[in-house]
C-alpha cells in the first residue's frame, strides 16, 4: 500500500552490509510499486563521513554490484535510501530523524563488538566507551540511541522497533538487555520505563558476504552501466533475512520481497554463526598465517578448507541436531559461498574482531562438546589458529592492520609478551567462560597450539 506520507525506516551504521543487504530488501518494495516505507541513513561516529557526503550527492542512490560463484555479475541502482543524515558530534541530524513520528522503526549495523557484552552477554560498563556513554557521551549504540529517545519521548513518544541487523546470537535480547541495564546504570529511570513499554526489538539473522568496497568496482560500474558512481557497493548473489515478526509500531511488507518472518529465528541464527561465521573467521586466521590475502584463495587451499570442514562436520553438526535446516548442505553451500573469487574478499576484514568471535561464535560449540562427553578436538582449531595470529599481531608480524573493537591494545600486548601468554589466553572467562577454569580444555588447547603452529610452518609457501 503506498501513503502519501511515507513512513522512515532509520539505520544507523553506513556501512557496505547495509547497503547490499537491508536497503536492497526495502529498494525491491520500492520496485514493486510499494512507496510507505524509506530509509533514512546514518552513522554514529565520525567514520562515515566520506561515504555520507558521497551517497548525498547522488540523493541517497548507488549502485549495487553483485556475483555469483561462476563470476556471473549483475548492477542495479538502490533507490531506498531517501535522506542521508549528516553526522555532527552533537548527532543532530539523527535526534531529529529518529523524533520525527514517522520514524517507526530504528534499525542499526555496528559489529558485533558495538554491543559491548562480555562471556555472560551482560554489558561491560567497564570499557571505556561505555563508561563514556554513562557519563553523557554518544560513542556506542546505547549513548546515542538514549539521545534520541529522550527526544523522541519530549516531543510525543510514538512507540517505535529497535531492530539490530548483526551478527550477533539473539541480538534482539541481548541488545535489549545491553541498553536497559546502560539506562539503568546512568540514572536514566524515566527511559528505561518507557523503552520497556514502547518499545520491541526482535531478532534477526542476516545474510550476505560484502566485502569492502576497491576502486576496480567504480570502474566495472561506469564500463558496465555508464553511471560515474562515487560509492558503489559489490556483494555476492546469495542472499537471507530472517525476522521474528515483533514490529510496534508498523513494519514494511517484508514478506512480498522473500524475507522469511518468523516466530523464531533460532535454528537459523545458530545454524549461520556456527557454520557460516566462525568457518569465515578460521579461514582468514588459518589463511593469513600461510601469507594468503583473499577468503577464496584460502577456501580453496585444500588444507584450510578441510579444517573448516571437519570442524563443521564433527563438532556443529551433532551440537545442532537436531534442526529444520539440512546443515550438511548448508555447510557446503557456505564453503562454495566463500570460495567465490569474483567476490575479493580479504582476509583482513574476515579476520577482525576475534575477541568477540571467540566467545560469540566458537566457545558454545566448545561447552556443549564437553557436555555430551566429546572432547571438541576440531573446533578447538579455531580459538589455536587465532592465539597464533595474535603472537604475529603483537611481533608485527601481520600483514596488515588488525582491527578489532573489543581491543585493549596495551594489555593484549602485555599479555602476549608474557612468558605464559597460552595460559593467560587459556583462561581467559571473556573468551571462554566457563571453560578457562577447565584443565581438559587447557590440556587441548596448548596440544592444539602446538600442532596448528606446526601445521603453518608445514603450509608456508615455498
Amino acid at each position: 500500500m503506498t501513503t502519501s506520507t511515507p513512513c522512515y525506516w532509520m539505520h544507523l551504521g553506513a556501512g557496505s552490509f547495509h547497503r547490499a543487504h537491508q536497503a536492497w530488501y526495502l529498494h525491491r518494495l520500492l520496485q514493486q510499486g510499494d512507496e510507505s516505507w524509506h530509509i533514512a541513513l546514518g552513522n554514529i561516529r565520525n567514520d562515515a563521513s566520506a561515504l555520507l557526503a558521497g551517497l548525498a550527492k547522488q540523493n541517497g542512490q548507488y549502485t549495487l554490484e553483485t556475483v555469483t560463484p561462476e563470476g556471473e555479475r549483475a548492477w542495479e541502482t538502490i533507490t531506498s535510501i531517501k535522506k542521508v543524515l549528516p553526522w555532527d558530534e552533537d548527532l543532530t541530524a539523527l535526534i531529529e530523524q529518529g523524533t520525527d513520528k514517522n520514524t517507526k522503526v530504528i534499525a542499526f549495523t555496528v559489529t558485533e563488538g558495538g554491543y559491548y557484552l562480555d562471556t555472560d552477554h551482560q554489558l561491560d560498563p567497564r570499557h571505556p566507551d561505555i563508561q563514556a556513554d554513562l557519563s553523557g557521551d554518544a560513542r556506542t549504540i546505547y549513548g546515542a540511541l538514549a539521545r534520541i529517545l529522550r527526544q523522541r519521548v519530549a516531543q510525543h513518544g510514538a512507540p517505535v522497533t529497535l531492530l539490530s541487523c548483526d551478527n550477533l546470537r539473539h541480538n534482539g535480547e541481548r541488545f535489549r538487555h545491553g541498553f536497559l541495564t546502560f539506562l539503568q546504570l546512568s540514572g536514566q529511570t524515566e527511559l528505561h520505563e518507557w523503552v520497556s513499554a514502547n518499545t520491541t526489538s526482535p531478532n534477526t539473522m542476516v545474510d550476505r558476504i560484502t566485502p569492502r568496497p576497491t576502486a576496480d568496482i567504480a570502474t566495472r560500474v561506469l564500463a558496465e552501466t555508464g553511471v560515474n558512481d562515487a560509492v558503489p557497493v559489490m556483494g555476492e548473489a546469495f542472499i537471507q533475512w530472517v525476522i521474528e515478526d515483533d514490529f510496534i509500531n508498523g513494519r514494511p511488507a517484508l514478506e512480498k520481497v522473500d524475507v522469511e518472518m518468523v516466530t523464531s529465528v533460532l535454528p537459523w541464527e545458530e545454524a549461520k554463526i556456527r557454520i557460516l561465521n566462525a568457518s569465515h573467521s578460521c579461514i582468514a586466521w588459518a589463511g593469513t598465517l600461510i601469507g594468503q590475502s583473499y577468503i577464496h584463495e584460502s577456501t580453496q587451499t585444500e588444507a584450510i578448507k578441510q579444517l573448516a570442514w571437519e570442524y563443521v562436520t564433527q563438532d556443529v553438526i551433532p551440537s545442532l541436531t537436531p534442526s529444520p535446516l539440512d546443515l550438511a548442505a548448508y555447510r557446503d553451500v557456505v564453503l562454495s559461498r566463500f570460495g567465490n573469487p569474483y567476490i575479493q574478499d580479504t582476509n583482513q576484514r574476515v579476520a577482525a574482531d576475534g575477541l568477540s568471535k571467540i566467545p560469540g561464535f566458537i566457545t558454545p560449540t566448545l561447552t556443549e562438546c564437553y557436555a555430551r562427553g566429546d572432547e571438541p578436538r576440531a573446533t578447538a582449531v579455531l580459538p589455536a589458529l587465532f592465539f597464533l595470529f595474535l603472537q604475529r599481531w603483537h611481533r608485527g608480524e601481520l600483514p596488515y592492520e588488525y582491527q578489532d573493537g573489543a581491543m585493549d591494545v596495551d594489555a593484549l600486548h602485555r599479555m602476549m609478551a608474557s612468558d605464559d601468554a597460552l595460559t593467560q589466553f587459556t583462561t581467559d572467562e571473556t573468551l571462554f567462560g566457563p571453560l578457562a577454569q577447565d584443565a581438559r580444555f587447557s590440556d587441548l588447547l596448548r596440544t592444539t597450539v602446538q600442532d596448528m603452529d606446526a601445521w603453518v610452518t608445514a603450509h608456508q609457501p615455498s
